[in-house]
């Protein structure tokens, strides 16, 4: 047994044991899963971690090599391993429940499976809440082939939101309390200045409209009150990448953090994008991006001056930020940029612009279908006066379906005077909840083009811009460098409607909870197109295990391939599947605490190879 030291300095100072092997082309790892101390400099709490520590080590594995883990479980509870973007046999995903039964505490768990791609991606735990605990690590996976773009030297970059309350605390504070930890919001201050800016009509009604959907403008976190980290370490404790000015410096972002989006920006360095989710895109050279919950990106930054600069990580929801630094020699301190004012959500960025909709009681609107609304021609509906509908009796449109107007040009409808529907009997409307919208599709009704912004709500709320007027990345930038498949049309479309009940802390995909629902079944070899609607007020990214997910962001042929997909509020995005990996495997928002609310699938393919080339691993007691 021979002990490497992995040189890369992305996480300072982890070790990882790889065992010789007499078969070329073969590796085996030894990973231990153990209680660790986890110290952000704010608080110190006992967590999870692996080979002793929080991040876990970088794994570095060959495309076209076999590779063997070995996992021995030193906690007193079950945990296992999900090796997160890798796609390899069903069996050896690490999915309590689906692909296997979970690692019992004092055994150890041998992974085996080929590695048949290349890229930045990482590896948590997919048992209760040991990943928000610190059960996580990276992966990088060297090409076969020399890669497309030049760099001289790379640090893995992996952020997290470190809390001070364990992940199963989090989870029953907010089953108690959705907004426990919304640390932002509005108070009578607030109040009295929208009122002296809009009105105080206009803001009364605003009010009662986020009172009816059971929701608040500044809910775009559900947990605050946590320190963010880049490899374990907060601003304080200063994570440094060193360079030599001149040199082309890889940075893999990771964001493997439970609940938090970053917004990502290095003051004074342009930035160009090569990877998202471990697969090439063409370049594209920005000032900031947005990472999502489980997604990855690889930058390539050229730092000419002999100076220190700050890699700065802004919580989507303004309400925490991390700086590590890049610099020429150790103990330098970049400096740390102040936080964004904090983002307020609109009535647009959950779709619905209800500004003229003064004195409307929204009650009972759940059960109307506007889902699918695609090709009918609205464009002359502008200026249309609905000022006579007063009275009319709507008592028997409960339940109406639009389905069959999905795509509509709505972008005319601006003009369309409601004003008047005072007296309308609504009656059967009260007591609207949002979170049972099922079947509305919102994604266009902000006038704006969705595959442009896919990841990002319609409206001004969530809409990002870089600091100083830079270009800001966005979904619809991202093309593949090498389609992965051949282009060819769909044999089917599934709808997955994002739906939750946030006064309850419920999450569902189709007004369904995970333990409520039958599975998904696909078929090997089909092409599935699926359709997301967003229907609540927060951001999900959805990942889907085992298969990659073709990006729909108008970009064709060229439409990147991701394994995790941010769907924003109020928005519509699709997907398209090349059903290519027989077994079970998990579909989910990869916010933790909204997959342990429900918003989970099982996903079966059915038919394919009889056999996986994948046998059930050895567990030593």
């Amino acid at each position: 047994m021979l002990r490497l030291s992995l040189l890369n300095a992305g996480v300072v100072g982890l070790s990882l044991l790889v065992l010789s092997s007499g078969a070329a082309g073969a590796a085996e790892y030894s990973l231990s899963v153990d209680r660790v101390k986890i110290d952000t400099g704010d608080f110190t709490r006992t967590g999870i971690g692996y080979n002793g520590k929080t991040p876990g080590p970088v794994l570095r594995f060959k495309e076209g090599e076999d590779v063997t883990i070995n996992v021995t479980n030193n906690l007193d509870e079950s945990t296992s391993i999900h090796w997160h973007g890798l796609i390899l046999p069903y069996q050896q995903d690490g999915v309590p429940g689906i692909s296997y039964d979970g690692i019992d505490p004092g055994e150890t768990f041998t992974y085996r499976f080929p590695i048949v791609q290349s890229g930045t991606y990482w590896f948590h735990s997919h048992t209760g809440f040991q990943e928000p605990d610190g059960a996580y690590g990276s992966i990088i996976i060297e090409p076969k082939k020399r890669e497309p773009f030049r760099y001289d030297r790379e640090y893995v970059v992996q952020l997290t939101d470190a809390h001070p309350h364990s992940g199963s605390r989090i989870m029953r504070n907010l089953k108690r309390s959705a907004d426990y930890y919304n640390r932002k919001q509005e108070t009578i201050l607030d109040f009295i200045a929208e009122a002296k800016e809009k009105g105080l009509g206009a803001t009364i009604d605003d009010r009662m409209m986020w009172g009816d959907m059971r929701m608040m403008p500044r809910d775009i976190e559900d947990v605050q009150g946590f320190t963010p980290l880049i490899n374990g370490k907060s601003s304080s404790q200063n994570w440094t990448g060193i360079f030599k000015p001149g040199e082309r410096v890889r940075l893999r972002f990771i964001n493997s953090s439970a609940m938090t989006y970053f917004d990502i920006r290095i003051p004074g360095l342009k930035m160009t994008v090569v990877q998202a989710d471990g697969n090439n895109v063409q370049p594209i050279t920005v000032d900031e991006f947005r990472i999502g919950v489980a997604e990855t990106y690889d930058v390539i930054v050229k730092a000419d001056e002999d100076k220190a600069y700050a890699v700065f990580a802004e919580s989507m929801g303004r309400t925490a930020s991390v700086r590590a630094t890049l610099a020429p020699t150790e103990g330098m301190v970049a400096e740390e940029p102040d936080l964004r004012e904090v983002p307020r959500l609109t009535m647009a960025d959950m779709g619905m612009d209800h500004g003229n909709m003064a004195g409307m009681d929204h009650g009972k609107m759940s059960g109307m279908d506007h889902g699918n609304m695609a090709g009918a021609d609205q464009s002359k509906m502008a200026g249309m006066d609905h000022s006579n509908m007063a009275g009319a009796d709507q008592s028997k449109m409960a339940g109406m379906d639009h389905s069959n107007m999905a795509g509509a040009d709505q972008s005319k409808m601006a003009g369309m005077d409601h004003s008047n529907m005072a007296g309308a009997d609504q009656s059967k409307m009260a007591g609207m909840d949002h979170s049972k919208m099922a079947g509305m599709d919102h994604s266009n009704m902000a006038g704006e083009a969705k595959k442009d912004d896919a990841f990002y709500a319609s409206g001004s709320g969530l809409v990002p811009s870089a600091a100083d007027g830079g270009k800001f990345l966005s979904y619809s930038d991202l093309k593949a460098q090498k389609p992965l498949y051949e282009d060819r049309e769909a044999t089917r479309e599934i709808e997955l409607r994002l739906t939750g009940n946030m006064e309850r802390y419920i999450w569902s995909i189709n007004g369904v909870k995970y333990e409520d629902a039958d599975p998904i079944v696909l078929q090997y070899g089909e092409r599935v197109r699926f359709k997301f609607v967003n229907e609540t007020m927060m951001t999900h990214p959805m990942h889907l295990h085992g298969m990659w997910s073709i990006l729909d962001n108008g970009n064709g042929k060229w439409d990147p391939i991701k394994h995790t997909v941010s769907v924003a509020p109020g928005t519509t995005v699709y997907t398209e599947t090349e059903v290519d990996a027989p077994g079970q495997w998990a579909f989910h928002c990869h916010l933790s605490y909204h997959a342990g609310g429900g918003m989970f699938r099982k996903v079966i393919v059915e038919g394919g190879p009889k056999s996986t080339s994948a046998k059930p691993s050895s567990v030593e007691g």
